[in-house]
């Protein structure tokens, strides 16, 4: 049986067994849910620290903090929580800046607030003889949001707020979605329905998701939303759309969110020169899209203004060019940086940025595919305009379940790189597989490049700090859908949580973030919590373990990518799995050593000569680097194909235990959330079963060793 058949009937049964489940919590109010505090010791200490709030600001923002606080408060005590004057109650909420509150003014230290940008907050508790004020404190009303968001979740999780002192601000400056919805409403690597913008309602008509989609990002400190798929439909920039677009951003922006989009760069040429598809542009009059023909670059100044003018704060253009059938500059003689600097000329009397992707591989840069984006990149350096991002997936290939970083980071000290994250599962299970993915970017932000010497971390790079960029960035593609509960599975809600937190501050546990949000979106019971937490915390290894581990990468099913097809060989050489394993008679995996394809060279001293060592490589990354005997000695004492094994075999494992551990909390959780994470874990379980056989039965027939038991 043809593995693509046995992954259709795998898909059929995931969609029936996946979308049933009975009346209960539905998972949309996500983890602004505010339920009552059931503790009801700690929810007599926060009755005698508020009882009313005091938000003397007068802007849209204002208005919704007045709005969230009221909301959340008076949900969460049991009743109700009046709006009153800075000076006029003994258990006070005061938020504002020093200019909107003298009581702001009197104990906060402007110095201090000087630090915080537009995004920064305080939060303190202040003891006045028997006044007791909570103050939230920000140099803008975006930051009494976020201050304000911030309070509420302290709550949602039962924290202390009798001495508190919290001050707070983002690591990184631009911290955004990227949506690769369609404009026929259909999302690509969407696993949770349609597209939420409904472009046919559009402008006139505002559905109230888009509030509560604001209203969630608001929450974790999201700034800004690519609201279109990278792969850009030029029609998007057409007079009609852009009225649409500007719509939704008058819906973000008093949340503090700014649009973005994706565009094709080759929207000025004309379609009358055969060039109709979505891929190739089609809206201009040009006849070419070259940068350095004047006439493209006015087209492109002109968009510009049409664009703030409608939407005066703009954030600007996210580019994927010559990738994948992109057009871009190359097809003109051109490089990245020349057509990404035309871009930002246009932007750039309205301080808007460009995000030029570094999702490259064109065959002919180097046999070796993990090299193809360094190549192409590195030597453009200090090239690029100022209002220019280089925007980086995570690691050198495409989003694997573990991969080691893309050797970009580190490399291009005079140009800011952005990283580029994927929330949605695709190569993960979709929304099909509980897999907490916070574990996975810790990993990364911990990863050391050595680009500065020992500790230049990818958050450090990332930060700004190690390279002084002036700019910094991060993005995450996307879960969301319009499905009930936005992102298909209700785990998959977690995610886009710990994105956005990660996103302020990436030096926040996966632990923590797990806790948070457990707390905030099902349960407070301590016992649930835990249970909960362990079950996610080691979910994303069991998956690389039942899909592929020990460095094993691209042998998912052609086009779909959701099963295994190891045997997968029919199409462009670098879209196949065989050119990734490399199974055969000798060994497994990819040779990327000095003596190989020398991958392991972009990477700085001492990584490079870690990596390069068969006997000194991570084994997390091993078949990544090395084509490794059968017989290879691994440091648990077996050999590489029992080692093999045993983590196949444990990711089943570590999946049995998952769905025995939560239907342990049937009754101590919701029943429409218990039932439909039972029916996702079933179908994972199987999920698991099919990685493991059809890929430990496909190896073996090079391997010749017989499958050993761990029983």
């Amino acid at each position: 049986m043809k593995l693509r058949s046995i992954i259709f009937t795998l898909i059929t049964l995931a969609f029936f067994a996946c979308n049933h489940s009975p009346t209960g919590d539905d998972g949309y109010d996500l983890w602004i849910k505010y339920h009552s505090i059931a503790d009801q010791q700690k929810l007599a200490s926060y009755n005698n620290l508020i009882t009313s709030i005091a938000v003397p600001g007068t802007s849209a923002t204002s208005t919704i903090i007045k709005t969230e606080l009221q909301r959340g408060l008076n949900d969460l005590f049991g009743r109700e929580i009046t709006v009153v004057a800075d000076d006029t109650s003994d258990q006070l909420l005061v938020v504002g800046t020093q200019e909107q509150s003298d009581i702001i003014k009197q104990y906060t230290d402007k110095a201090v607030l000087d630090t915080l940008g537009s995004d920064g907050f305080i939060l303190k508790s202040v003891q006045n003889q028997n006044k007791h004020l909570i103050i939230i404190a920000a140099n803008t009303d975006v930051g009494l949001l976020y201050g304000s968001y911030h309070l509420l979740r302290l709550v949602q999780t039962n924290s202390n707020l009798a001495n508190l002192r919290f001050i707070s601000k983002p690591k990184i400056q631009y911290r955004l979605l990227d949506h690769w919805d369609n404009l026929d409403r259909t999302v690509e690597r969407g696993y949770a329905g349609r597209s939420l913008w409904k472009w046919d309602e559009l402008p006139n008509i505002l559905d109230p998701r888009y509030t509560d989609y604001a209203r969630a990002n608001a929450s974790l400190g999201i700034n800004g939303s690519v609201i279109n798929n990278v792969n850009a439909n030029p029609r998007i920039l057409l007079p009609e759309y852009l009225k649409k677009v500007a719509a939704l951003a008058d819906v973000f922006r008093p949340y503090g969110i700014r649009i973005f989009l994706s565009i094709n760069f080759s929207s000025p040429i004309s379609a009358e020169f055969g060039i109709e598809s979505s891929r190739r542009g089609g809206i201009g009059d040009l006849s070419t899209s070259d940068p350095s023909d004047p006439a493209v670059q006015q087209w492109w100044k002109d968009k510009a203004k049409e664009i703030y003018d409608l939407i005066p704060d703009f954030g600007g253009f996210l580019v994927k060019a010559n990738s994948e059938g992109m057009p871009g500059p190359q097809e003109y003689g051109k490089n990245h940086a020349d057509g990404a600097n035309m871009l930002a000329d246009a932007l750039a009397p309205y301080n808007g940025i460009v995000m030029w992707r570094a999702f490259v591989y064109t065959p002919d840069t180097d046999p070796d595919r993990a090299k193809r984006a360094y190549k192409e990149f590195v030597p453009l350096d200090g090239k690029f305009r100022s209002n220019v991002f280089v925007q980086a997936k995570n690691g050198p290939i495409d989003f694997q379940s573990r991969e080691p970083v893309q050797p970009l980071f580190g490399a291009m000290p005079k140009t800011p790189l952005m990283l580029e994250l994927q929330i949605t599962q695709e190569y993960l299970g979709h929304s099909t597989h509980l897999v907490y993915l916070a574990p996975m970017w810790k990993e990364y932000f911990e990863f050391d490049t050595y680009a500065e010497g020992e500790g230049t971390t990818l958050g450090k790079i990332i930060d700004g700090s190690a390279q002084r960029y002036h700019m910094t960035g991060i993005a995450g593609v996307t879960n969301i859908g319009d499905d009930r509960n936005w992102t298909g599975h209700f785990f998959g809600q977690a995610n886009w949580y710990a994105f956005g937190r990660l996103a302020w501050d990436y030096t926040l546990s996966a632990g923590q973030l797990a806790d948070e949000w457990i707390r905030m979106s099902l349960t407070s019971d301590n016992k649930v919590v835990e249970t909960v937490k362990t079950m996610m915390l080691g979910s994303w290894e069991a998956c690389i373990d039942y899909m592929t581990p020990l460095g094993l990468h691209h042998i998912m099913q052609e086009g779909f990518h959701y099963g295994p097809q190891p045997d997968f060989d029919d199409a462009r050489i670098d879209w196949t799995s065989v050119y990734y394993h490399r199974a055969d008679s000798i060994g497994l995996g990819f040779d990327r050593s000095s003596t190989g394809s020398d991958a392991v060279g972009q990477y700085f001293s001492p990584l490079r000569e870690q990596f390069d060592n068969i006997n000194t490589c991570p084994e997390k990354y091993l078949l990544w680097f090395h084509h490794v005997p059968w017989d290879f000695k691994m440091k648990s004492g077996r050999i590489m194909w029992d080692e093999l094994c045993y983590k196949y075999d444990s990711g089943i494992e570590y999946v049995d235990r998952m769905v025995a551990t939560w239907a342990s909390l049937n009754g101590k959780v919701d029943p429409a959330i218990y039932a439909h994470v039972a029916a996702k874990l079933k179908q994972q379980r199987t999920d698991a079963g099919i990685w493991h056989d059809t890929c430990v039965n496909y190896f073996q027939t090079f391997s010749k060793r017989p499958i050993p038991s761990f029983k």
